[in-house]
């Protein structure tokens, strides 16, 4: 049976050929790979160049912003998941024209679009809470000023990176289906399976248009002219 000519959640349902050039050229694919490099940024940093030993009296590293190491294990733990998940969603963008089920596709642009908008909630509480850090700590021309000030930039920029995933999902989730929604599609696997007409339809109207039922009694022999018996 042939698929459906109709678009599914931004995609054709039909699916086609990976056009490397045009995946990059998308708007998504931008704010997703710049993203990627904006979490590197920070967690790199951090974990490069945000413990240091406050002085030569004491062994034990401490966080850059203002000894606050809860402040570099949450930025770290920001950027991680971050980089991790930009990774999943590319490959999952890469596949997308290729999945044909239209709730499996519905799944993914829900996924894309709380993810997103949770994780630039959580870059905005990154750079509120490293910029406060930062603003306290005491001495701060004898630690890497450069390392710090990335981090707390770059968690900004990706507070809009984010954002802006979060509003192209939203917008891909309220497209929804395109020319699929007028056809009905068969729930058992909710594919776009147009179902098959239950019973033939007749023609109504008056005598011209006339068929005859298909269970029809057939005339018997006597009636077309066989034997009829003598009447006395």
């Amino acid at each position: 049976m042939e698929a459906p000519s109709g678009r599914a959640y931004g995609a054709s349902l039909a699916g086609g050929s990976f056009d490397p050039v045009s995946f990059i050229q998308r708007p998504q694919t931008v704010l997703r790979l710049l993203s990627w490099v904006f979490a590197i940024v920070v967690f790199g940093s951090i974990t490069a160049e945000g413990y240091i030993n406050p002085s030569i009296h004491v062994q034990e590293v401490k966080c850059m912003f203002n000894q606050n190491d809860s402040a570099c294990s949450y930025g770290v733990a920001v950027g991680v998941l971050a980089f991790l998940a930009c990774i999943a969603f590319l490959v999952l963008d890469v596949l997308f024209p290729h999945i044909s089920n239209a709730m499996q596709r519905k799944y993914i642009v829900i996924g894309d679009l709380i993810f997103s908008g949770i994780w630039s909630f959580l870059w905005f509480v990154c750079f509120c809470l490293l910029a406060n850090q930062w603003s306290h700590t005491q001495n701060a021309e004898l630690i890497p000023g450069d390392a710090a000030r990335a981090a707390i930039a770059f968690a900004f920029f990706s507070i809009g990176t984010w954002g802006g995933l979060a509003f192209v999902a939203f917008k891909v989730f309220s497209k929804g289906v395109e020319n699929f929604v007028e056809n009905p599609t068969d729930p058992a696997n909710n594919h776009a399976t147009p179902y098959p007409p239950a019973y033939p339809t007749y023609p109504s109207g008056g005598g011209e248009n006339y068929q005859q039922p298909p269970f029809a009694t057939m005339p018997t022999p006597q009636e077309e002219g066989g034997y009829q018996p003598p009447v006395y």
